[in-house]
């Protein structure tokens, strides 16, 4: 019993060690003013992780994200100014690394794709009810002689 209590107080010890130790794996940054301190942030939350699925570079633990914010602070605590950052980024990873990407010729179909679809979709559903309402029209209703026809049909088969 004598040893349990023993094991138990160790790994109570161990695990209490455990959490101070750890790092919380955020960096710890200084920054020379406030308003380099706000360019850093907004920046590194408006450039996209090139690896990581749909996530900024301020939000993802990959490596290439803590390269691109290493850089993103280098740049901003040197005096450069927001669009220099993004100039920078953009000439050398692409438009991809913007995580709203400016309007351009060639981003048109991203920006206009959604419109273009639902105006689409909305003139398919227009055309669709014309074409049903159309159809429904020109079915031919059945004339008193075929109707009375249908009901001996219909008597012969309760009878």
């Amino acid at each position: 019993m004598r040893r349990f209590m023993l094991s138990l107080l160790c790994c109570i010890a161990f695990a209490g060690t455990a959490t101070v130790f750890a790092e919380d794996g955020a960096e710890r940054l200084t920054f020379s003013s406030v308003e380099s301190e706000e360019n850093y942030n907004t920046l590194v939350n408006e450039l996209r992780c090139l690896v990581c699925q749909n996530q900024t570079i301020g939000g993802s633990d990959a490596g290439l994200a803590k390269d691109l914010r290493a850089k993103v602070y280098e740049m901003v605590e040197s005096g450069k100014s927001r669009d220099d950052v993004v100039d920078y980024m953009v000439a050398r990873y692409g438009d991809f690394v913007l995580y709203r990407p400016s309007f351009q010729l060639k981003t048109i179909l991203l920006w206009l794709g959604p419109i273009i679809f639902l105006f689409l979709a909305l003139w398919l559903v227009v055309r669709w009810v014309r074409s049903q309402a159309i159809t429904k029209k020109a079915e031919p209703s059945l004339s008193d002689a075929q109707r009375q026809q249908v009901r001996e049909m219909l008597d012969q088969n309760k009878g």
